[in-house]
């Protein structure tokens, strides 16, 4: 006659679903698999089509595996382990008479059945017992024969798994592994040691988390499912930090270039990963600036100087510029500082024009009245010798020729000496720049084009008066 042993069960975690109860037979046998170093497991259906089989070849369940008690085995045992408390199996078994299916447990220890049994002592209380027949069978392994169970089933269980997916690794660190994201409907994934703990809509990429911390083995509950955020972002972000691959890094460096735009993931949110972004970026795209809000509020005119110069603008927080730390990136404070080590002009006096240089020089203040400027407000205007390289907008690298003329807000107007040679050549040199100043836009934009426009409506203007 089978013994019977009390589950003595308490607790029934009565929104778990049948496919919840299959996933921790098959973490088990997992388990056993990896610490007995034996055969995958096999999950298959019964040849009569009546349930489904899940068997390991390891050492075989013994009735003390039915006790509800933390297992040191699997505490010491090698790293991926997914069980550790001995609950799983005793909540699967509750659920599967819930929704009356009926397993079958087999294992050279002897045959283990469950079925309802008078409480020793109280044979008026019906519990949920295992009926353990002791005769032996002849194999090795455990295995769990579902009576019942279905197909959907099986496959809502295996899902839950990273092993049966078709999932790519991106890579590989000492935290966990980044998985490649999921493309199209659905969100991306977080696994704890290969099995599914949550989903995440706005996450870059999915995760399985290999290395747990002491506060994530105390967080994680029963279910294992719907895990909360706060239990698992310390090991993304660990995870995160330690990746080297290209992938990971262009993509967490695209993160930050397009973070303005106000569509970005969740992750490139955290301080330590956005960071990380920053600084891949630096690595692959030397023409960025990095300035915060109040770089742009208190200095606008430098913005156009940097745009005019090719530079992608990235808007950063004070707490994201202060964590900076690589060589490799350009914050707003070291592009004034090289703009105002790195451009050499050779400045020419007034004494130094020929005579028909200096009448068309001294026309600069009745050119730029015409438009508007006043004495007091225009900005100041140089000669020079040379001029900086220009930067060709449609690519953002130097050009080979000079500019004829440039603005910034600290160095003013500064024209090429060759453009003294005629009064419409220096007078559209002049106006190009001041209408950048005027403007504080760059070439190519709405906004310098619409005051260039109002520039000539202006000189026509005048010149009708004139007349």
């Amino acid at each position: 006659m089978p013994k019977p042993f009390d589950l003595n069960m308490e607790e029934v975690l009565e929104n778990w679903e049948p496919f919840h109860a299959i996933r921790e037979i098959i973490a088990n046998s997992l388990d056993e698999q990896l610490m007995s170093d034996t055969a995958e497991i096999v999950i298959a259906a019964s040849k009569d089509g009546s349930g489904w089989h899940i068997r390991d070849f390891g050492r075989g369940i013994e009735i003390e595996h039915f006790t509800q008690n933390e297992n040191p085995e699997k505490f010491e045992g090698p790293e991926g382990i997914i069980g550790k408390f001995g609950v799983g199996l005793k909540d699967a078994l509750a659920t599967f008479h819930r929704h009356g299916i009926s397993p079958v447990i087999s294992s050279r220890h002897g045959t283990y059945r469950i079925a309802m049994h008078p409480k020793e002592g109280f044979e008026d209380i019906q519990t949920l017992h295992v009926m353990f027949d002791e005769e032996p069978n002849d194999m090795d392994g455990t295995d769990f024969f579902l009576e019942g169970a279905t197909d959907d089933m099986v496959d809502a269980a295996k899902d839950l798994f990273l092993k049966f997916s078709d999932t790519e690794i991106i890579e590989e660190t000492k935290y966990g592994s980044i998985l490649e994201p999921v493309i199209g409907e659905g969100a991306n994934r977080v696994y704890i040691n290969g099995v599914l703990a949550s989903e995440e809509e706005n996450f870059l990429f999915s995760y399985n988390i290999t290395n747990l911390t002491k506060a994530m083995r105390k967080a994680l509950n029963r279910e294992r499912t719907n895990v909360g955020r706060t239990t698992y972002t310390s090991r993304v972000k660990s995870i995160l930090k330690a990746a080297t691959s290209d992938t990971v890094l262009s993509e967490l460096a695209e993160q930050i270039k397009t973070r303005d735009a106000g569509v970005q993931c969740d992750e490139i949110r955290w301080a330590e990963v956005a960071q990380i972004g920053i600084e891949a970026l630096a690595e692959r795209d030397d023409k960025v600036i990095y300035v915060t809000t109040e770089d742009l509020l208190n200095n606008p005119d430098y913005l156009g100087d940097i745009q005019r110069d090719g530079y992608t603008v990235v808007t950063v927080s004070d707490s994201d510029r202060d964590r900076i730390t690589s060589d490799n990136v350009n914050t707003f404070g070291d592009y004034v500082v090289d703009s105002q080590v790195s451009f050499e002009f050779d400045f020419v006096e007034d004494d130094e024009l020929t005579s028909a240089e200096k009448a068309v020089f001294e026309k600069t203040k009745q050119i730029l009245e015409i438009v508007g400027w006043g004495v007091a407000d225009h900005p100041s205007v140089r000669i020079s010798e040379t001029m900086r390289p220009e930067s060709d907008s449609s690519t953002g690298r130097l050009v080979l020729h000079d500019a004829a003329g440039c603005y910034s807000y600290a160095s003013g107007i500064i024209i090429r000496r060759d453009q003294l040679a005629s009064l419409s050549t220096y007078a559209a040199v002049l106006l190009h720049e001041a209408a950048h100043a005027s403007s504080g836009a760059t070439d190519a934009t709405r906004d310098f084009e619409n005051e260039l426009t109002n520039y000539l409506g202006r000189t026509a203007e005048a010149a009708i008066d004139h007349e």
